[in-house]
């Protein structure tokens, strides 16, 4: 199981997406498990707190504790900010590899301005960048690529361990 973690607009759901084609599995985009309360928060510029998170991760863990189970592979696209919320994810969950999709906030700010039909907006990056825990054992893919090459980057790196 592999969860696509980074800031807001770096590409996580692009780039699991692609990601879970290339495998032959399910993707899970986990800004869909968000509470309405928590988009409708975000949509107004009000960045989450971690209590408004907790629920989420735990629902987003769900997915892949059903995935762990099932014995499946599973591709999940969540922000996974902190060491905190991984530790969450991954509670009870083995095998789990976290894929960091980094780059500059210039980058971030010029595809946030071009999505549409997103309740995140570029008012709340900074609140993105302010929370990152950069994790220490993660595959580190960077986002400023094509999503192609970044896909191939992530599945080289996933065969190497």
């Amino acid at each position: 199981m592999v969860v696509v973690m980074g800031v807001a607009g770096v590409g996580k759901t692009t780039v699991g997406r692609e990601l879970a084609a290339r495998l032959d599995c399910r993707f899970v985009d986990a800004d869909k498990l968000h509470a309405a309360k928590s988009i409708r928060k975000m949509s107004s510029g009000i960045p989450l707190s971690d209590d408004d998170r907790i629920p989420w991760l735990r629902r987003v863990r769900a997915e892949l504790m059903e995935a762990h189970d099932a014995e499946s592979d599973l591709v999940v696209a969540c922000s996974a900010l902190k060491e905190s919320y991984r530790s969450i994810l991954t509670d009870g969950v083995a095998d789990v590899r976290f894929v960091y999709l980094k780059t500059t906030p210039e980058v971030i700010l010029r595809r946030l301005s071009d999505r549409r039909d997103h309740y995140f907006g570029e008012s709340l990056l900074e609140s993105q960048f302010d929370a990152l825990e950069e994790p220490a054992a993660a595959i580190v893919a960077d986002a400023s690529q094509d999503v192609r090459a970044v896909v191939s980057d992530i599945i080289d790196a996933l065969r190497q361990k």
